[in-house]
């Protein structure tokens, strides 16, 4: 038996607008919902191949992220099995960073692939807003998305309850969705699109 009977991960990286969906959604899942013993829940951020022994632990894997499926921004689509692997990346913000695909890859070889994989995804409208909130079309998402994660929880025999009391910050202060999105810093202030040399290193 594995370490972990169910991982619930989110990936992305909350200082890049919709790429932080992911997180969000587990941030938020944290501060709604108290989960029974066997499910863990993990912000993975840009942890990449980090992430490679927590997926080996997990007899079963459930993911949120922000993905380029091409379809309409905000379209959520839920992918299990053999479905998940072929997913693109929303976009690699920087040369280092790992598709989850291939964390995936990684665990696969080392023969300790979680029996079950979902994947919820969302697509997002903006990946080039640094210090960017969700947009409205994807922050729409997350309530859906949590709901999609809780069902499927409970389709592999696990009971969330609603939370009765206020739970410990998941993020660091300032990174918690809540003050990220308003206490940024105006346009005038702060960058909104980066470096686009190092934005066109991330495209190649």
């Amino acid at each position: 038996m594995k370490e972990t009977p169910a991982l619930v991960l989110g990936i992305g990286n909350v200082l890049w607008a919709d790429e932080g969906f992911g997180v969000r959604c587990v941030e938020t899942i944290h501060e709604r919902w108290e989960l029974p013993p066997g499910v863990r829940l993990l912000d993975g951020g840009t942890q990449g191949l980090y992430l490679v022994n927590d997926v080996c632990d997990a007899e079963r894997l459930l993911v949120l992220d922000a993905i380029d499926f091409g379809d309409p921004p905000g379209t959520l689509r839920v992918l299990e099995g053999d479905e998940v692997p072929r997913y693109a990346v929303a976009k690699k913000m920087s040369m280092h960073q790992t598709g989850f695909q291939d964390v995936l890859a990684a665990a696969d070889l080392m023969g300790k692939s979680p029996r079950e994989v979902v994947l919820i995804g969302v697509q997002p409208a903006q990946l080039e807003d640094f210090g960017g909130s969700l947009t409205s079309e994807v922050a729409a998402r997350v309530d859906d998305a949590i709901a999609e994660a809780i069902e499927q929880l409970r389709a592999w025999g696990f009971t969330p309850a609603p939370r009765t009391s206020p739970a410990e910050p998941l993020m660091g202060p300032g990174i918690d969705r809540r003050r990220y999105e308003t206490e940024r810093p105006s346009a005038d202030e702060a960058c909104r699109s980066g470096d686009p040399r190092v934005l066109a290193w991330g495209r190649s």
